[in-house]
């Protein structure tokens, strides 16, 4: 574990075991056993479900400096050219989480051999993907006892090359909430409509005025997206449907924007319950903060990426993803970056193959810049 070969074996053996939020197992006894073959002077270890708190005590500790990983897989059939793919049918590290949590241990074995002032604090996060590990880690006793004073995340990102990071000081990921709609009228025989209350009719002009919600409802100077990714309805072609399911998602640029087109989705859902007879019920299921940079230390850091010189530095635009790890930036100053990994698959696409020699660039960049900040303050 010792080498970047050995971090990039390491990767290799985690991505063959992905698995659900808050049923990481394996993943979680994978790192423990990485952990316990460090020296065990300076470390501390802690574990939260199926999370992992891991402590690196400083030489004189004033702060502590922390860095999280996600562990979480996502349900997708791999169809990567890797000799060393899932093991879990019907799962796969789509999304990175692999290489966070590499560069993770990584960052405490280089700190375990190479102490610097202040504690280092290094999380394993369960659950980024669902239903969200971040809120109830930030609130558990396990993790008040050694929170941050200032925390650093990265997630791969497949559109810029190795060597290149991206980041910006203020909002870097949207707000987020998942979307269940489900639809309950009166099933029938496909003969005798007027005898029936048709879902699949319902859901079609749902699906249709949701999409009025953003470009009639939200400034369009804001941003804001409603995507409905799937819909269920129906048993067979000649009987009318009497439930649909509507599924999807809402991300937006602002908590007040989110706020707004929740209320119009409400008074959208409650017309189609009018003008079909039917009865609805609306889930959001999991909801996710904006992951928002601390603008001081975002600013601060990317005036030492650039004057160290070592990787290039993009300043880039929000995107509408989501990240749990917004719950995070609310509670401790700290910040985020995109990690270059050259691929042209994007995130959650089934042949994603993040280019492994951006370890060695994370590798390099985390630490440096801990050990800077240990130094400097």
């Amino acid at each position: 574990m010792r080498g970047t070969r050995s971090f990039v074996e390491i990767r290799r053996q985690l991505h063959q075991i992905p698995e659900p939020g808050f049923q990481e197992f394996k993943t979680q006894r994978f790192l423990l056993d990485c952990l316990q073959d460090l020296p065990q002077e300076r470390l501390a270890i802690k574990t939260w479900r199926t999370g992992i708190l891991v402590k690196v005590k400083g030489t004189q500790p004033t702060k502590r400096i922390g860095y999280r990983a996600d562990m979480d897989g996502l349900p997708i059939e791999e169809e990567t050219s890797y000799e060393f793919r899932s093991l879990h049918p019907g799962y796969m590290h789509a999304c990175g989480h692999d290489m966070h949590m590499t560069i993770g241990l990584a960052v405490v074995t280089h700190f375990v051999q190479n102490p610097v002032q202040d504690d280092v604090i290094v999380i394993f996060q369960p659950a980024e993907e669902g239903p969200g590990g971040a809120k109830p880690m930030l609130e558990s006793a396990e993790l008040a006892e050694w929170k941050p004073d200032l925390i650093l995340a990265l997630h791969i990102a497949p559109e810029y090359p190795v060597g290149t990071i991206a980041t910006r000081p203020g909002i870097l990921f949207a707000n987020t909430s998942e979307l269940f709609i489900d639809l309950i009228g009166k099933g029938g025989h496909a003969a005798f409509p007027h005898q029936a209350n048709d879902m699949v009719v319902a859901a079609a002009h749902l699906t249709t005025q949701l999409q009025s919600i953003i470009s009639r409802n939200v400034d369009p100077l804001d941003s804001a997206v409603i995507t409905i990714g799937k819909i269920e309805s129906g048993t067979r072609q000649n009987i009318i449907a009497e439930k649909a399911r509507l599924e999807g998602t809402i991300r937006t640029l602002s908590v007040a924007s989110m706020d707004k087109v929740k209320a119009r989705i409400e008074a959208v859902v409650k017309g189609i319950e009018t003008g079909f007879e039917c009865r609805a019920a609306i889930d959001y299921g999991s909801n996710y903060r904006q992951v928002y940079n601390e603008e001081q230390i975002t600013r601060e850091f990317m005036n030492w990426v650039r004057d160290k010189g070592a990787v290039r530095l993009v300043e880039c635009r929000e995107a509408m993803t989501g990240e749990d790890f917004g719950y995070f930036l609310e509670e401790i100053p700290g910040l985020m970056f995109w990690l270059g990994v050259d691929t042209p698959y994007g995130l959650h696409h089934a042949k994603i193959e993040p280019n492994e020699q951006a370890l060695d660039v994370a590798i390099g960049l985390v630490t440096s810049y801990i050990e800077w900040k240990s130094a400097s303050e």
